[in-house]
């Protein structure tokens, strides 16, 4: 099933705002309801594909016949761009200026290779697509005229397991959930469950530096992978032949977080685990977001760590987005304060004792235990905020997501800094926000900060968000922190890329990029601006 092309995932599983979420969205915010809905699939003006036959030709030989290369115009609409939320404004106003030309579905590493080496020879732009779900403009490259998306649908296979070593090889093209399954059936679990988990794919992962809900237990997905194959116009890159090694600098580090500049990742060797046998969610309340902080800072360089730890300010606590599938439901006696989230994954034995001496160093810090019931909850609906997202832009709010880390000593200043940044520039802009946070991932030197921010759309949301996020960018910068955690670079970031990696090394991973993509068609303008 694809997804939505005018907002997130499964259709079926949207729903519109309660009365009481609408009713303080009116009041608080000064939202009203947009003058008209999105267009019609079947309404949209889609641009010719405005390539030559020859061309069409030459890309369907590389992909085994004109069957899997598509140039309707739902299919190529389905393609257009990612699923942030100016990305999502233009499409629903019609905007399809940056839809492809054509697309491509490979069935392997050998029609990668072809499909890469014929753009190469039309000078053709080419976008790599997996699960459509990236949030920084990722799919929507620089480019001068039509360009062509690769969709990895059809490499979609679990290519083997090593069940002595806890290894899995898996085509890019597997979707989580399905990834998942395949694993299951030998007893194993990858734990990647990121808030895309359920459209996001195993290529994606490793394109972006993706970090799932279960990192504090599990990892980073980065941190998961031994191995990736990678396409590029000039041949095959292949990379991870043992789990560790000294032989030079590490390739694979290059490869990942590399978005489609370099090349097209083909297949991903990563480290696999048993599924467990017991998973224990549980809510804690704080005072304060410093007091919450400093809690899971002990527990993450002291232990014992959970699998999920999360934390919630005063605000995301009060509005109730920790569990957004309770959007709108009366808010507990508690509210007050922070809520925590703690899960606890393993064998019945080892997770009732890290549980244990978890709560005991959560309690020393002033936690306040909860019961199972927020945290269920949360894990319930751990993947409900993006169609909330959806149903915020239906009832004529802007709302969208920004994320950072920094080291634990600048997470406060990081942190107001950024709400700061955000406040000011959409209140001048006539739209005061609701900002809100949590800390989405924790280390043992750092964490991250995953902001949330709703306000009026306005007449002019886009210019709006886009004066507000280079404002953020910038606050980011001078607090410390990373551009990015785990959404990428893409084209949103790009340029506070360039001032966080500096001259030198920008110079350096163009260096790669001419090496590898000679005639630069590979995601142009992502991660690296033009030359």
């Amino acid at each position: 099933m694809d997804m939505l092309w005018s907002g997130w995932g499964d259709p079926a599983e949207a729903a519109p705002l309660p009365e009481t979420v609408t009713g303080l969205l009116r009041d608080l915010l000064g939202v009203t309801p947009r003058a008209t809905g999105p267009v019609d699939l079947a309404d949209l003006d889609v641009p010719e594909p405005g390539l030559p036959p020859a061309v069409l030709d030459d890309l369907a030989g590389a992909v085994g016949g004109a069957a899997h290369l598509r140039t309707d115009a739902e299919t190529r609409v389905r393609h257009t761009r990612g699923k942030s939320t100016p990305d999502l404004l233009r499409i629903r106003d019609g905007d399809l200026d940056d839809a492809p030309a054509a697309v491509l579905l490979p069935a392997g590493h050998d029609d990668v290779l072809a499909v890469l080496r014929a753009c190469a020879r039309h000078g053709l732009p080419l976008v790599p697509f997996g699960g459509g779900t990236s949030v920084v403009g990722g799919l929507a490259p620089a480019r001068r005229g039509p360009f062509v998306a690769l969709d990895l649908r059809r490499m979609d296979r679990l290519l083997a397991v090593d069940p002595l070593s806890r290894t899995a090889t898996l085509h890019p093209g597997l979707r989580a959930p399905h990834a998942e399954a395949l694993l299951a059936a030998h007893g194993f679990t990858l734990g990647h469950f990121p808030q895309s988990y359920e459209w996001a794919t195993i290529g994606g992962f490793a394109a972006t530096r993706s970090s799932g809900q279960a990192s504090a237990g599990y990892g980073r997905f980065d941190e998961m992978v031994l191995g990736l194959t990678l396409a590029t116009p000039e041949g095959t890159l292949d990379t991870g032949r043992a789990p560790r090694s000294a032989a030079g600098p590490d390739l694979r580090q290059l490869l990942l977080g590399s978005e489609g500049a370099f090349g097209v990742i083909t297949s991903v060797t990563v480290r696999i685990r048993p599924v467990p046998a017991v998973r224990r969610y549980e809510g804690w309340r704080f005072a304060s977001f410093e007091d919450g902080a400093t809690a899971l800072r002990r527990l993450a360089q002291d232990g014992p760590r959970p699998t999920v730890l999360r934390l919630s300010d005063e605000t995301e606590t009060l509005v109730g987005l920790a569990q957004p599938d309770a959007i709108g439901a009366a808010a507990p006696p508690q509210a007050a304060g922070c809520t925590a989230v703690a899960g606890y994954e393993g064998t019945a034995e080892e997770t009732a004792y890290r549980q244990e001496r978890a709560a005991a160093v959560l309690r020393a810090c002033g936690g306040t235990p909860l019961g199972a019931e927020p945290g269920e909850r949360w894990a319930h609906g751990r993947y409900a905020a993006p169609y909330l997202r959806d149903a915020l832009l239906d009832a004529g709010a802007f709302a969208e997501t920004l994320e950072t880390a920094a080291f634990w000593s600048r997470v406060p200043e990081l942190y107001a800094s950024v709400r700061a940044a955000l406040t000011a520039t959409l209140t001048e802009a006539g739209t005061p926000p609701l900002v809100m946070c949590h800390i989405s991932h924790v280390y043992e030197n750092g964490a991250s900060l995953y902001f949330t921010v709703v306000s009026a759309q306005g007449e002019t949301p886009l210019t709006h968000w886009a004066r507000a996020k280079r404002a953020a960018n910038e606050a980011i910068l001078a607090a410390g922190g990373t551009i990015s955690h785990h959404h990428g670079v893409g084209t949103d970031h790009r340029d506070a890329y360039l001032e966080e990696a500096g001259p030198l090394g920008i110079a350096a991973l163009r260096a790669v990029k001419r090496c590898l993509d000679p005639a630069g068609v590979l995601n142009p303008g992502v991660l690296l601006p033009l030359d």
